[in-house]
C-alpha cells in the first residue's frame, strides 16, 4: 500500500515555488515565505525523504530533437511486458491503467525508425500482446524534459533479453533502426 503524504499549507508554498523556480536557494525561498532557512531546509528533507519532492535530471525534448512514442497496449501479463524494457536505454515509463488497454508504454529515440522497430520487434511481435496501438507525439504544448537513461554497459547482449544481435534484424541491417545503445551496433548520437 503506497503511504499518502501530507502536505500543509507551507509545504504546497514551498513545492509551488520550486516548480516555478526549481533553482530558488533556500535562503531565496526563507526570505519569500518569511520562515527561517533552517526550516526550509528541514521542510524540503521532509519533503525529499517522503518521495514528495524529487530532483529530475533530463532532456527537453524540444530541444534536442527526439521523438516520443505512446504506445497503448492490451497485454495478458502487464509485469512481463514492463520487465521487457526494465533497463533499455529508450523506454521512458509504462503506465498500468484502466480501460480498453491495460498499459501505456512512452518510448524516445533519435528517430521514427527506431521506434517503429521497437514496437515491431518486441511488442507486435509478442504473445502476451493482444493489440497495440502507436501514437507519435508531434509536439508537445509545454517544454517536455525527459528522465533519460544516459548510461549504458556495453554489452554483446541488449537488456532486454532479445536472443539476436543488431546485425541480425531486418530494421537494423536495412537501416531503419539506430540499434541498441548497449550494443556495439549503435549508430545515433545521443547514447555514444
Amino acid at each position: 500500500m503506497r503511504e499518502i503524504i501530507d502536505l500543509d499549507k507551507r509545504d504546497r508554498e514551498i513545492l509551488a515555488l520550486l516548480e516555478k523556480n526549481p533553482e530558488m536557494t533556500q535562503n531565496d525561498l526563507a526570505e519569500k515565505l518569511k520562515i527561517s532557512q533552517p526550516s526550509v531546509s528541514a521542510r524540503i528533507h521532509k519533503l525529499k525523504q517522503k518521495g514528495a519532492l524529487i530532483h529530475v535530471v533530463g532532456m527537453n525534448l524540444k530541444k534536442v530533437n527526439l521523438y516520443m512514442a505512446k504506445v497503448d497496449v492490451l497485454a495478458s501479463n502487464t509485469s512481463s511486458i514492463l520487465n521487457i524494457f526494465e533497463n533499455c536505454p529508450y523506454f521512458l515509463n509504462g503506465l498500468i491503467v484502466s480501460g480498453k488497454h491495460n498499459l501505456c508504454l512512452f518510448f524516445v529515440g533519435e528517430d521514427i525508425s527506431t521506434l517503429e522497430a521497437i514496437i515491431d520487434g518486441h511488442l507486435r511481435s509478442n504473445p502476451l500482446i493482444k493489440e497495440a496501438d502507436v501514437s507519435i507525439v508531434i509536439t508537445p504544448m509545454k517544454d517536455l524534459v525527459l528522465p533519460l537513461k544516459m548510461t549504458v554497459e556495453p554489452s554483446d547482449t541488449p537488456p532486454c533479453g532479445i536472443d539476436y544481435s543488431c546485425e541480425e534484424c531486418a530494421h537494423h541491417v536495412s537501416n531503419r533502426c539506430l540499434g541498441c545503445p548497449v550494443t556495439n551496433s549503435y549508430s545515433g548520437n545521443i547514447w555514444k
